[in-house]
């Protein structure tokens, strides 16, 4: 048998016929290292195959010679060394140093490429499958990841990879597409959808906004019969649109969003910031038409899942142009600055009756909504007071024509015929903390429901009242829960305003019938300057689901409250008159007896 000593440790092994065995060991060796020089030299009158001074051309690593290596003695075994495979020898030859490599490259492509592997693996060894399944089982975990935690970046990493030169307006046009399918509403974008990476939001530039009638009208080809037959279906099967909303064209110059997974979880929506700026178009309401006898409170927004609900909502820089029913004049809105720490699809009216800050101007009247700041806030010493209030919001509006508050209305702000109005109301908002002082809350809720108790309605009326509540919105069980309610405190200012006697008021007794052509007549001869303070307690659910001062009955609690005051007014015109009279009549009395007096003296 024939014994052969390999580079390494000692291998003996017994193989066949010298040639044979020759060839084993040859192949192998040629298969690894074809460049290798393979030298037999005679030990013990057998063949000994070495690998000396071992050279690669592919990677230059020189291998140790063999002449290093310990023989053993002659009929001896190193039993220190134990057996190795021989593949796990040629690794250990063949294995490289990130230093080595990168000493060899020769550019700064190789360079990152030998950098990245060396990263993943550790080493120069090609991609295998497992190492292919790693990579994309870390990807898929990390868009999983991201989109949990940072949704609005996963989003703009989507659209940042879609929106390229030649697919951006392929982009715009499907999420236009999509939005529009999804909602009453008709989106398009003109410009790309850009991801804003400094802010952390996604930006939306050129938008086009509008709720019209949607025609169905669409040019396709086919026979005649097929398309009638389609028709009668659709018609049949479709909802008819009359168009009785309210509808809009709007372009906005920009838009910017935030998105929120937990937010599209809990039901409230994606959306979880939004950012409004460049508003231009036309709101048209001249298609919107009602029931005399309907109830504004039918028009409540109905809450779904998924209704909007935005964390942060701001506006800027905008105008359009309002169309009112029955021809009522064409005016303009505009609002310069708009800040909401909330905006909800359910409470709308509510929300902006309680913005930060906002301030625009209304058929030329300026408008502020903001904030109030009081004097009282801080004590002496710095510390912060306990308030009954949670917040007080300061509400303005200057100079606005009568005709906006007496078109449709009953009261007295119907029979104001003309003239200019100034409102400043105090919104105040209770405090939840039961350790407060509830006092001034409790007499100011009493107080309300007082006036409702002593409120005066027609009996005689037989239809049912627009509001099941109308005669007693507030009752006495109300003052346990003080937090439900809110107050709003309203002065109204009167400039230059002329009344007329209405034909018919159904809702008046003929006691406060009677009282309409006193308090005319003071409107008319007071008309310069008439001011009226109101204070109004409103159950916080009257604004679930009100978009408008309307629906949330607030106008009609305003036009009771000031038909109280010009009650009042005219009793105390009345009384002031009678004791006029009583004056005057004292006073003739009294120079009567003067001159009878001076009379007798002088007989």
């Amino acid at each position: 048998m024939i014994s052969f000593r390999l580079f390494g440790p000692n291998i003996s092994k017994r193989l066949g016929p010298p040639l044979v065995a020759r060839t084993s060991i040859v192949k192998p060796l040629k298969l690894f290292y074809p460049s290798a020089t393979i030298i037999p030299r005679r030990f013990n009158p057998v063949h000994i195959y070495s690998i000396r001074n071992y050279t690669s051309k592919d990677n230059g690593i020189r291998s140790e010679k063999s002449n290093s290596l310990k023989k053993p003695s002659d009929g001896q075994k190193d039993s220190s060394q134990q057996p190795h495979n021989l593949q796990e020898e040629l690794a250990n030859l063949n294995r490289v140093t990130k230093e080595q490599l990168l000493a060899r490259a020769n550019n700064i492509f190789s360079r990152f490429k030998i950098r990245f592997r060396w990263l993943l693996k550790k080493s120069n060894r090609p991609f295998n499958t497992d190492d292919y399944s790693a990579i994309f089982s870390w990807l898929v975990m990390g868009n999983v990841l991201m989109f949990f935690l940072a949704t609005t970046t996963f989003f703009s990493i989507i659209i940042f990879t879609a929106n390229t030169v030649l697919a951006q307006e392929f982009v715009a046009r499907k999420l236009g597409d999509f939005i529009t399918r999804n909602s009453n509403l008709a989106v398009t974008f003109e410009n790309a959808v850009v991801p804003g990476w400094s802010d952390g939001k996604i930006s939306f530039r050129k938008c086009f906004v509008s709720k019209r009638p949607r025609l169905s009208n669409r040019f396709s080809k086919g026979s005649q019969a097929e398309a009638y037959a389609a028709s009668i279906s659709k018609y049949e099967e479709e909802e008819y649109d009359d168009g009785n909303y309210t509808q809009f064209d709007l372009t906005i110059e920009e838009v910017n969003i935030s998105l929120s997974f937990s937010k599209w979880v809990n039901g409230t929506g994606i959306v979880d910031n939004m950012e409004m700026k460049g508003v231009r178009g036309v709101v048209d309401r001249t298609h919107v038409h009602w029931d005399p006898d309907d109830d504004a409170t039918n028009y409540l927004n109905k809450y779904q899942p998924g209704d909007f609900e935005f964390e942060d909502f701001k506006m800027e820089d905008v105008l359009f142009t309002l169309m009112q029913p029955n021809g009522f004049r064409p005016f303009e809105v505009a609002i310069y600055n708009c800040e909401l720490s909330r905006l909800r699809k359910h409470w709308l009216f509510y929300d902006f009756l309680n913005a930060n800050i906002m301030s625009g101007a209304y058929d030329n009247s300026l408008f502020t909504i903001h904030k109030k700041q009081r004097l009282n806030d801080f004590s002496e010493d710095g510390e912060t007071t306990p308030q009954s209030w949670k917040r007080v919001t300061r509400m303005r509006v200057d100079n606005l024509n009568i005709d906006h508050l007496n078109t449709g209305l009953e009261g007295p702000f119907g029979w104001i015929s003309s003239g200019r109005v100034d409102m400043i109301g105090d919104v105040m908002v209770p405090q939840e903390n039961e350790d407060l002082n509830m006092t001034e809350l409790v007499s100011v809720i009493a107080e309300s429901i007082k006036k409702e108790a002593n409120r005066y309605k027609n009996p005689e009326v037989t239809k049912p009242p627009k509001h099941p509540d109308q005669h007693m919105r507030l009752t006495r069980n109300d003052i346990n829960d003080i937090s439900k309610y809110f107050v709003l405190d309203l002065t109204i200012r009167l400039h230059n305003v002329r009344a007329s006697v209405p034909f018919q008021t159904p809702e008046l007794t003929y006691i406060n019938y009677a009282l309409i052509r006193p308090i005319v007549a003071y409107i008319n001869s007071k008309n310069t300057f008439i001011k009226i303070h109101n204070r109004i307690v409103k159950n916080i659910e009257d604004f679930s689901g009100s978009w408008t001062i309307y629906d949330s009955l607030l106008m009609d609690d305003i036009s009771e409250e000031v038909y109280d005051n010009f009650v009042d007014y005219v009793a105390d015109e009345e009384a002031r008159y009678v004791r006029m009279k009583k004056v005057g009549f004292w006073s003739i009395q009294l120079i009567f007896q003067v001159i009878v007096f001076g009379l007798g003296a002088l007989t």
